[in-house]
């Protein structure tokens, strides 16, 4: 089986000062190798054909077979990596915390450390109240955009 660490390397290596980052890298049992990144702009087709053929390159096939797919994170995938938070601040997101208890409203203020959760409180008969909630990384157990439409 191909190690995940020599993958992650060789993403690192081809990522370092693109303005790529790396979203997760998985390599199964019967070596799919899956290659998660991103931009802060949206990924472009081409830069995903970069990377393929830069993994390519650096692997052998003859030595040990494997697939490869490398893609940007699916919009309806939990954040990974905290550049999507930053990616996709000022955007609705629902948080789940650790336990189980599940909030949405517009990201912002990232930090190492955690975010903020802009919420709408509802009172009848009373206009709309903002609430911010903190959340430090350590309490949260998944992070997702909120499609609208």
């Amino acid at each position: 089986m191909i190690e995940k660490s020599k993958i992650e390397k060789l993403v690192t290596d081809f990522i370092n000062g693109t303005g790529l980052f790396l979203v997760a890298v998985k390599v199964s049992s019967s070596n799919r190798i899956t290659v998660l990144v991103d931009t802060m702009q949206g990924i472009r087709i081409d830069e995903c054909v970069a990377l393929h053929r830069h993994l390519e390159k650096n692997l052998d096939h003859d030595a040990e077979d494997f697939e490869l797919q490398v893609s940007s994170p699916g919009l309806d995938m939990p954040f990974g990596v905290i550049e999507q938070y930053h990616k996709n601040e000022g955007r609705r997101v629902e948080v789940t915390d650790t336990d189980g208890i599940k909030s949405n409203g517009i990201l912002k203020n990232v930090t190492i450390g955690g975010f903020e959760l802009e919420t709408e409180v509802r009172v009848k008969g009373k206009p709309k109240e903002t609430n911010d909630i903190s959340f430090n990384f350590d309490q949260v157990k998944s992070t997702i955009v909120i499609l609208t439409i």
